[in-house]
């Protein structure tokens, strides 16, 4: 008993003293917990943004953004009133939008039942709240108008991704995922196994630069990578009825990604110092990226301030840029999406190949 007592003692002192084991024991739950707490909290409201095309111009209208701002979910942004609203919508992939038509104050001075329009996807959580929200504040909006006679009345209409099901939304993100985890974690962990088998002291000696090392490991991940889309897409398409398209710019966006978290990767394994180290670091920078980036759920549910801190995450703007393409045919804001990537990718590639060191630290 003492010897099984004894073996286990030393093993969990060596288990702890690995980076790995503390991050998985200790670490990661906590980020789990703060992540998802966060994102399911509401963080006091405001989370839900809604963009509002208000056609009238009367007092009603006007009451009716008050009510709305008063619920604490929206964050309320306006529609030029010369824009086409579903074209609008399709343009800027939104996955809500309000409309109100010309006639609301007058019909409501004249006692006349009006409807607002409520555009989007219908299988998005964040359609669903919103839909449940915009009911109560109608509710209220009728109660103070004419003491609870329903004037106002709420329509919702499919727009931008009518036929698309919950996967359609997923495949895009899975494959940004694929790719962060692919290129990132796969290259921090080379640069720290490199490091500690004196492999980068042997290629010091060689006239290979730094820079030519990365270029070689990010067409590895760019020929699996695309290998890969194209397995997962095909598979999915087998299993599902996927109303997503493979389009050339999905590609593109797959082999930048590739290009920025190999870069990434390098970056980060500069800074550590064997393989254990490698996987920490990784870990506690992707992790957050899976959650916070729009992979597993439309960032518009999640609160205002979790929003903000996922733009400053590359992975989002890979996710985006292939639901841009794939989803909503929108290359335009897929291009956009694709010139971030491609900054980020250039600004860690130089910073990696100028902080890599081939020398043993």
């Amino acid at each position: 008993m003492n010897r099984i007592l004894s073996d286990a003692y030393s093993f969990g002192i060596q288990y702890l003293r690995t980076k790995v084991g503390a991050f998985f024991s200790f670490i990661f739950p906590l980020i789990l917990i703060l992540l998802f707490g966060a994102v399911f909290s509401g963080g006091g409201g405001g989370g839900i943004a809604l963009p509002v095309q208000n056609m009238d111009q009367g007092q009603f209208s006007e009451a009716l953004l008050d009510v709305l701002n008063m619920t604490g979910y929206f964050d309320i942004s306006m529609i030029d009133r010369g824009e086409e609203i579903t074209q609008y919508i399709n343009d800027n992939s939104l996955t809500l939008a309000l409309y109100v038509p010309s006639n609301f104050s007058a019909n409501i001075g004249a006692s006349t039942q009006t409807p607002i329009t409520l555009y989007g996807d219908m299988s998005k959580v964040s359609f669903q709240v919103a839909q449940g929200v915009l009911n109560a504040a109608i509710t209220q909006l009728n109660y103070d108008l004419s003491g609870g006679v329903g004037l106002v009345s709420l329509d919702v209409q499919n727009a931008g991704s009518e036929k698309l099901s919950a996967y359609d939304f997923y495949l895009p993100g899975f494959v940004g995922l694929t790719v962060m985890i692919s290129s990132m974690y796969f290259m921090t962990s080379m640069c720290a196994e490199y490091r500690g088998r004196g492999y980068f002291k042997l290629l010091a000696t060689t006239l290979m630069r730094k820079s030519d090392w990365l270029v070689s490991k990010f067409i590895f991940n760019s020929v699996l990578l695309i290998a890969s889309l194209l397995v997962t897409f095909g598979f999915a398409a087998l299993l599902f009825d996927l109303e997503a398209v493979l389009t050339p710019m999905s590609f593109v966006l797959v082999v930048g990604g590739a290009f920025l978290f190999t870069s990434l990767g390098m970056l980060l394994g500069s800074i550590v110092k064997d393989p254990e180290s490698g996987s920490a670091v990784s870990n506690a920078i992707g992790f957050p990226m899976m959650f916070l980036s729009g992979s597993f759920w439309d960032l518009n549910f999640m609160p205002q301030y979790m929003q903000i801190i996922a733009k400053v995450m590359p992975l989002t703007y890979l996710n985006d840029g292939l639901r841009d393409t794939m989803i909503y045919g929108n290359e335009t804001s897929a291009l956009i999406n694709l010139a971030v990537v491609a900054v980020l990718g250039v600004v860690f590639f130089a910073l990696a190949s100028r902080l890599m060191s081939w020398k043993e630290k």
